[in-house]
């Protein structure tokens, strides 16, 4: 598939920030998603959660002004708010498994069009760890996920049926890529809007997964 006009990995985020509600927990993923945090809507006030122990997580650091003890779950820095909170990773995850997360902005390397999510391995290729993404696809409230379109050949990864090793099943409300928004619905997914530049089409085109009406 040819070079489309879409959004940017910073427009992906930004899209998925409109997703925020006032007074939320959230949770941001490694990749595009830890982006989310630069694009917060004004007027909105959420508190972001990572996974390996820190409540109350602000922007990334200006360069120059970073601080190596102050890490995301996926070992980027970050800035503290005034009202961060520290604390272990067992406590983390009773908050993620005790459902007191509202949502999970997450990527992924597959997702199915029935909400299905593949995003910790590749078969054969060496990975860091599960991280927390089970836990938080089966505790939070709602899962959106933030990812390109396509692979690097120009395959669709919104598919049908994952290939890889599942994360969780039938976890997925809404996928955000370069080239549009879908829902996850009964029969497959629905096309919610499209990035800049792009047609319906051209997302049609792109997209293995069932799309209805």
């Amino acid at each position: 598939m040819a070079d489309v006009i879409g959004w940017n990995r910073d427009q992906m985020a930004a899209r998925a920030a409109q997703e925020l509600q006032d007074g939320w927990y959230v949770n941001l993923g490694i990749g595009i998603p830890t982006l989310v945090s630069n694009h917060i809507p004004e007027g909105i006030e959420v508190t972001l959660q990572s996974e390996n122990g820190m409540l109350g997580m602000g922007p990334f650091p200006f360069e120059g002004e970073e601080d190596a003890d102050l890490i995301n779950a996926g070992k980027q820095t970050i800035t503290e708010l005034p009202q961060t909170a520290y604390f272990d990773s067992a406590q983390s995850f009773a908050m993620i498994r005790g459902g007191k997360i509202a949502m999970a902005i997450l990527g992924a390397m597959e997702v199915a069009q029935n909400g299905d999510l593949a995003n910790w391995m590749i078969p054969g290729k060496l990975i860091k760890g599960m991280g927390g993404a089970m836990d938080l696809v089966a505790g939070v409230g709602r899962v959106v996920v933030v990812m390109d379109h396509t692979n690097k050949h120009g395959d669709s990864k919104i598919l049908k049926s994952c290939t890889l090793p599942l994360t969780g099943q039938s976890v997925v409300d809404r996928i955000i890529t370069n080239l549009g928004v879908l829902d996850v619905v009964d029969g497959g997914l629905k096309i919610v809007e499209l990035a800049d530049g792009v047609d319906e089409q051209t997302l049609r085109a792109a997209t293995e997964a069932t799309l209805v009406d």
